[in-house]
């Protein structure tokens, strides 16, 4: 994989060219992407080009990969959907804009799943082509773990920036709500849609979000100690595969061997109810997002994405406006669970990624946090029985997105260390 920061480490100290960097992106699509088919339009020689004229920035012209529900004046913008084929924006989503002003250069949009839902792209798993690289940002992530681009933005209405970060095995950022611009990205739920980001490892992720926002979510620059972990087993702990449950636990054992604090925390039944009323917002706001779709192209839908709105649809008002109140009091009662812990470890999956195709896996564990707008990272350096990646969450409170930098930094770490 390519670090955000040992490149731009071998570029500062003259090891490395932005010619380098080029030659070794292209190698790994000429040798992988065939068989992982993470970009749905790719354009190298333009990306090299305008990378000469990019290296003042902080990301001193590296590649990267963006979504394809978020605008680019440069390619087309498609959203995954035969609806949208040959759509070309008139201009860039203000995050993509604003990576690059940073100095980074779009190399090509990545496949997301039909209109960011469920409806799985052909992107395949680079540990496994036989199995799902998860959803809905299946190219975004499966591009940073092949070696293709050194950090990729996706977004996450449910679980698609952790889950499939978990089943590539590559660091994830999931940031607070609204920390990253929305405005250019094709809604589906305007209450949870949110812009992620992959990289290779969790410092890479946070250098990429200080260098696009301006503030200092940097962990590379600081020893910030041994953090203070709340274990959360959720009320869906028992559906978390076995081996994922043996390894979380294992995890929190080895962090407290490390040095952390490790307690159990349990979160109130409001969190569940929390969780149900997700759902209800999802399906609601979809169903009013994609109304136009649904009414003039309504054939071109998957059934999956037909079924998922038409229940929205047929949702009450007061249905939707009673979720809005449970998701309001969880959010006003979360900062309670972090009384004597600064963030919460939890799984980011119920497993590693499952066999076929045909679906991009269960969002079950990230589904309450995204209703909560509240930080969350997948970190990287856990594998299952057969080699394949499993990934853990850290999640922390509203706004504290360099806590929960942190904390995952410091667990990749003690984890690398065994």
């Amino acid at each position: 994989m390519l670090s955000v920061l040992d490149l731009l480490r071998d570029l500062d100290s003259g090891r490395l060219t932005i010619q380098g960097i080029f030659d070794r992106v292209e190698e790994a699509i000429d040798r992988r992407e065939k068989t992982v088919k993470a970009f749905a339009h790719l354009d190298l020689a333009s990306a090299h080009k305008r990378s000469s004229n990019a290296v003042g920035g902080a990301l001193a012209g590296l590649p990267f990969g963006v979504k394809d529900i978020i605008d680019t004046a440069e390619m087309p913008t498609e959203y995954g959907s035969p609806i949208w084929a040959d759509w070309r924006p008139r201009a860039d989503a203000p995050v993509v804009t604003l990576a690059k002003r940073a100095g980074a250069v779009v190399l090509g949009k990545t496949r997301t799943t039909e209109l960011a839902h469920m409806h799985p792209t052909v992107t395949t798993n680079p540990h496994d082509p036989a199995r799902t690289p998860g959803g809905s940002s299946s190219g975004s992530a499966a591009a940073v773990a092949a070696g293709m681009v050194p950090f990729a933005f996706g977004t996450q209405t449910a679980g698609s920036t952790i889950r499939p970060a978990a089943f590539c095995g590559i660091a994830g950022v999931k940031p607070s709500f609204r920390l990253l611009p929305t405005v250019g990205v094709k809604t589906f739920s305007w209450h949870l849609d949110t812009v992620g980001l992959f990289a290779p490892h969790v410092a890479d992720c946070a250098f990429v979000l200080s260098a696009i926002t301006g503030r200092a979510l940097r962990v590379d620059t600081k020893n910030f100690g041994a953090p203070r972990i709340g274990f959360v087993r959720t009320h869906r702990w028992d559906e978390a595969e076995p081996e994922m449950r043996r390894a979380l636990e294992s995890v929190a054992r080895r962090a407290t061997a490390r040095g952390a604090t490790v307690v159990d925390v349990t979160l109130p039944s409001l969190f569940a109810e929390a969780a149900d009323a997700h759902r209800i917002i999802n399906d609601f706001e979809g169903a009013e997002s994609l109304a136009w779709e649904y009414d003039t192209h309504g054939a071109a839908l998957s059934p999956e994405l037909r079924a998922v709105l038409d229940h929205g649809r047929h949702l009450d008002p007061t249905a939707y406006d009673a979720a809005r109140s449970t998701a309001h009091a969880a959010r006003r009662k979360f900062a309670d669970a972090f009384e004597d812990v600064d963030v919460l470890l939890t799984p980011s999956a119920p497993g590693a990624a499952p066999e076929g195709l045909g679906s991009t896996g269960n969002p079950k564990f990230n589904a309450l946090w995204t209703l909560l707008g509240v930080p969350c990272v997948n970190v990287p350096g856990l594998v299952d029985g057969s080699g394949l990646p499993l990934g853990v969450q850290i999640v922390a409170p509203f706004g504290k997105d360099r806590t929960a930098l942190a904390a995952a930094d410091w667990l990749e770490r003690a984890l690398a260390r065994g």
